[in-house]
C-alpha cells in the first residue's frame, strides 16, 4: 500500500506545521512516564489484591503470564488511542481552535473519561463472537493462543495502517481478529460441522451492519448538517478558510472545543470498552476465583435470583419443556449454542435442568460470594450458557412466548448477567489510561490525512464541527444500544461529506486508499488472527500444553 506523502505526519500547512514543531515540556515527558507506570503497577497490586482476598494462590509463572497477557491487552488500548483519537483533533488543530500539543491532552484527558463512564454493553458484545467452547474453556490452550491472536493481529494492523497515516478503523480490525480465530478454530476441529460454526452470524452481522453503514451515516449525516448550517446560520467566517494561524472567533471557537471534546469523550466511552471485555476473559483464565463471578454482589441479592430461575423455569415447563437429565444438559445447551437453534423442547428442558442446579448451589452458598475456588468455574460456565441461551429465545420470540413471558425471562437474564458481566474498576482505570496516553503520541500521521487529505480545499471551522456533532452524536447513541462503531469511519467520512457540502470537492487518491483501508481491513485482521491462532495453537501442543 503506498504511503500517501514522503513523510505522512508533515503538514504542508506552515501555521499547523508551527503547531506540531514546539517541543514538549521536560516535565510533559516525566509526567507521561510516571502515569504509564502508575498505571501498570496499580494494574499488578489489584490483581494481587483481588486474588489474595478471595484466597486464590497464583504461582509466580502464572502471574507472569498474566502480566504479559494484560500488557498486551492494554497495548491494543494504547494503539488504539493514537491511531483512533488522533481523528476528533485533527479539527480543532487545522481550525487553529486549539493548539496541537494542547489538543491532544485535552483529548487523552476526556477519553479517560468516557472510559471512566463506560456502561460496559459494548465489552460483552465483542465477547459474544467468539467460540463458545473457547469462552467456557478460556484458561485453557486454545483459550489463550485465542486472545493472544486477535490481540497481535489487532495490534499489527493498526500499527501498519498507521505507519502510511491512514484512519483505518480499529474496531473493525478487532472484529475481523475475532471472526478468524472463530473461524480457524472451527476449522481446526472441525468434526462434523463447518467452519463457519465457530462464529456466531447473526451476532457478527449486526455488528458488521453497524460498521459498514458508518461511513455512509458520517458522509451524508454532516453533508446535510453543513448544508442546514449554511441556511441557518449565514455567518461567512464558518465557511471561509482560517486567517493564519489566527484563533477563531470565540463562538465557533468554544463550538469546535466542544465537538472535539463530545468525539474524545463518546471514543472513550465506546472504543475503551473493547479492551476490557478480552481483559475479562484474560483475568478469569488466569484467576477464576477472583473474576469469573461477581463477588461484589450482596448476599441479599439471592433471593431475587432464585425467584427469577423459577419463573423462567416456569415459563419454559409451560412451553412444553422436555425431561432432560443434568448430565446431558449442559452438552445440549452448548449444542445450542453453536448453532444458535434453541427454540425445540430439548433445549428448554435442559434450560430448565441447568437453572434449577445453578439456583440450588448458589442458595446454598448463601452469595456468589461465597462460592468456593473449586465451584466457580462451573457457575460461571452454567450462568454463562443459561444466559446466552435465553438471549437466544428472546431475540425473536415472536410466535412462541408472549410479552409477559419475555419480561419474565429477561428479568432472569439481567439476574445472570449482574452475576457474570462485570468490570472492576481498576480494569476501567487501566484502560482509560491505556487509551489517554495512547492519544497523546503518534498522532500527527492520521491529524495530517484527516486535515488535509480527504477534501481539496483547507478544514473550513463549519466544516470541523459537522463531522465532529455527526461522528460524537453516532457513538454515543451506538453506546447506549450497546453496539460498536468506528469513530474513524465516522468521522473521516464526516469530513468528506463536509468537503462536498462546501462544494471544494475530495481527493481521490486519498479516498481510493481510505477505501482500499475499509474493504481490506477484514479480511486481513481475519487471515492474521486466525494464522496467528493456528500457530500459537500449534506451538504449544508441541510442547506439549
Amino acid at each position: 500500500m503506498a504511503t500517501l506523502a514522503a513523510d505522512p505526519s508533515e503538514p504542508t500547512d506552515r501555521s499547523v506545521a508551527r503547531s506540531f514543531d514546539r517541543p514538549v515540556h521536560p516535565f510533559a515527558r516525566i509526567a507521561f512516564a510516571v502515569i504509564l507506570l502508575g498505571g501498570l503497577v496499580y494494574a499488578g497490586a489489584s490483581v494481587l489484591i483481588d486474588t489474595s482476598q478471595v484466597g486464590e494462590q497464583m504461582a509466580i509463572g502464572v502471574f507472569l503470564f498474566l502480566a504479559l497477557a494484560l500488557v498486551v491487552a492494554l497495548g491494543f488500548e494504547f494503539v488504539n488511542g493514537f491511531h483512533d483519537t488522533a481523528n476528533a483533533v485533527a479539527t480543532v488543530i487545522y481550525t487553529h481552535a486549539m493548539p496541537a500539543h494542547f489538543a491532544v491532552v485535552w483529548s487523552g484527558f476526556f477519553n479517560f473519561l468516557g472510559v471512566l463512564f463506560s456502561s460496559g454493553a459494548v465489552a460483552y458484545s465483542i465477547i459474544t463472537l467468539l467460540p463458545v467452547e473457547l469462552i467456557l474453556n478460556v484458561g485453557s490452550a486454545g483459550g489463550f493462543a485465542m486472545i493472544f491472536a486477535l490481540l497481535l493481529a489487532a495490534v499489527l494492523w493498526n500499527l501498519a495502517t498507521w505507519y502510511v497515516g491512514l484512519p483505518n478503523s480499529s474496531s473493525h480490525t478487532l472484529i475481523g481478529s475475532v471472526l478468524g480465530v472463530g473461524f480457524a478454530n472451527q476449522l481446526i476441529n472441525a468434526g462434523s460441522r463447518g467452519g463457519t460454526a465457530g462464529v456466531d452470524w447473526s451476532q457478527a452481522s449486526k455488528i458488521l451492519t453497524g460498521l459498514w453503514m458508518a461511513p455512509l451515516i458520517g458522509f451524508f449525516a454532516a453533508l446535510l448538517l453543513l448544508f442546514v448550517m449554511r441556511k441557518v446560520v449565514r455567518n461567512p467566517k464558518l465557511y471561509r478558510e482560517p486567517e493564519g494561524s489566527a484563533p477563531p472567533p470565540t463562538g465557533i471557537r468554544a463550538l469546535l472545543i466542544f465537538t472535539c471534546t463530545a468525539v474524545s469523550f463518546s471514543h472513550g466511552s465506546n472504543d475503551g470498552q473493547k479492551g476490557m471485555g478480552l481483559i475479562m476473559l484474560i483475568l478469569i483464565g488466569c484467576a477464576p476465583t477472583a473474576y469469573a463471578l461477581n463477588r461484589t454482589l450482596p448476599a441479599s441479592a439471592t433471593p431475587a435470583f432464585v425467584q427469577s430461575s423459577q419463573a423462567a423455569g416456569a415459563v419454559l415447563t409451560g412451553k412444553g419443556a422436555a425431561a432432560v437429565p443434568i448430565d446431558q444438559a449442559r452438552p445440549v445447551l452448548v449444542k445450542a449454542l453453536q448453532e444458535r437453534k434453541a427454540n425445540t423442547p430439548e433445549v428448554y428442558g435442559a434450560l430448565v435442568a441447568v437453572s434449577q442446579d445453578l439456583t440450588r448451589n448458589v442458595a446454598a452458598y448463601g452469595s456468589l460470594g461465597n462460592v468456593p475456588a473449586q465451584a466457580t468455574p462451573n457457575i460461571r460456565n452454567d450462568m454463562y450458557m443459561v444466559l446466552d441461551t435465553s438471549k437466544l429465545l428472546t431475540k425473536k420470540p415472536e410466535g412462541t412466548f408472549d410479552a409477559g413471558q419475555v419480561a419474565t425471562l429477561k428479568a432472569y437474564e439481567t439476574q445472570l448477567e449482574s452475576g457474570t458481566r462485570f468490570i472492576p474498576l481498576w480494569v476501567k482505570v487501566s484502560v482509560a489510561i491505556a487509551l489517554g496516553l495512547g492519544t497523546m503520541i503518534g498522532w500527527k500521521r492520521i491529524v495530517v490525512t484527516v486535515g488535509e487529505k480527504i477534501g481539496k480545499q483547507h478544514m473550513t471551522y463549519g466544516m470541523g464541527a459537522s463531522a465532529e456533532l455527526v461522528a460524537a452524536g453516532t457513538i454515543l447513541a451506538a453506546d447506549r444500544f450497546g453496539l460498536p462503531v468506528s469513530t474513524t469511519h465516522i468521522l473521516s467520512s464526516g469530513v468528506a461529506g463536509a468537503s462536498v457540502a462546501s462544494g471544494m470537492g475530495l481527493q481521490k487518491r486519498t479516498l481510493m486508499q481510505l477505501a482500499a483501508a475499509w474493504l481490506l481491513t477484514l479480511p486481513i485482521a481475519m487471515a492474521l488472527a486466525g494464522g496467528l491462532y493456528w500457530l500459537l495453537l500449534t506451538g504449544v501442543r508441541a510442547f506439549g500444553g
